[in-house]
């Protein structure tokens, strides 16, 4: 005779559990994002003028073409982009997200995921991350909040890189993408310098060639991936990948230079970033550390 008034009790103390841990993920949540709006500064790298966080939102939010790029490792990077698309969506319709994070290869089960959110309703995020069978070479707990943001909202989440297979074509049949400006000596000879630099110094030359031709082919896709995107688009890739001197930005004007892209760069303090790298820079303290409340 106690059973169903057991059955009951057990059911209300899961809601109430399921409430008070929902309830501390969105003070979480908020915090986080009052935190990052003042959190680090702002500069426009055109005039020298310094922003606040409210002020870059409203100056992106009117532009067709963003392209942002992090430090991958620095948290504060991935929740001023969850931020920013928050806080664009808020100001106007977002037409799309791409990140370099996920490859051509995954987008059928972004596709799938998505709609499946749609229709089922909330979903923990560690189940989207294993339906997702996210890339783990980008952990989790740094881009959570972008990628469930994205997959929750009604705009598409868009892949924005190569599948690994071709790297691995690119790497082996090294070729190089033709473009009045990406392929200038003194961008490829960069983009050499930034590949040497990441090794410290030891590569071997015939190594060289295969990286700089799958950095290249890389900036290309995203390029064309962004030129297609609906827009508002909003790109999140590497910081090497949205600067105009070396990356993505060069390839949209060899593709389609009616398209002007505004860049901003997500640093840190110390990193020297100058209006030929972007448009804007937010500058952040150097952080690993991950310090996230989702589920």
């Amino acid at each position: 005779m106690f059973a169903p008034f057991i059955k009951v009790q057990v059911l209300c103390i899961c809601s109430v559990i399921l409430m008070s841990a929902c309830h501390q993920h969105d003070n979480v949540a908020k915090k986080q994002i009052l935190d990052i709006e003042r959190t680090g500064r702002i500069q426009d790298l055109r005039t020298g003028r310094t922003l606040n966080s409210l002020q870059l939102a409203d100056i992106l939010a009117v532009q067709q073409y963003v392209i942002v790029g992090e430090k991958h490792d620095n948290f504060y990077h991935h929740q001023a982009e969850y931020w920013l698309m928050k806080k664009l969506s808020d100001n106007r319709p977002q037409g799309s997200v791409l990140m370099e994070m996920i490859d051509s290869d995954q987008q059928s089960r972004v596709d799938q995921v998505k709609s499946w959110i749609k229709n089922v309703g909330d979903v923990r995020n560690r189940r989207v991350r294993e339906l997702l069978r996210w890339n783990e070479k980008w952990p989790w707990e740094m881009y959570e909040d972008v990628v469930i943001q994205a997959m929750r909202s009604p705009y598409p989440l868009l892949s924005a890189n190569i599948s690994d297979q071709q790297v691995n074509t690119i790497y082996t049949h090294p070729y190089l993408p033709e473009g009045q400006l990406s392929s200038r000596r003194e961008v490829r000879d960069a983009i050499r310098n930034i590949i040497v630099d990441m090794h410290d110094g030891e590569l071997p030359e015939d190594k060289l060639g295969s990286m700089l031709a799958v950095q290249q082919q890389r900036d290309r896709v995203m390029a064309k991936q962004l030129i297609a995107a609906p827009a508002p688009a909003f790109l999140i890739a590497g910081g090497y990948h949205a600067a105009r001197n070396t990356g993505v930005p060069l390839h949209i004007h060899d593709l389609a230079p009616q398209i002007l892209p505004t860049v901003l760069i997500l640093a840190e303090e110390g990193m020297q970033i100058t209006s030929e790298h972007a448009d804007y820079v937010w500058y952040f303290p150097v952080s690993t550390e991950v310090q996230t409340g989702q589920q």
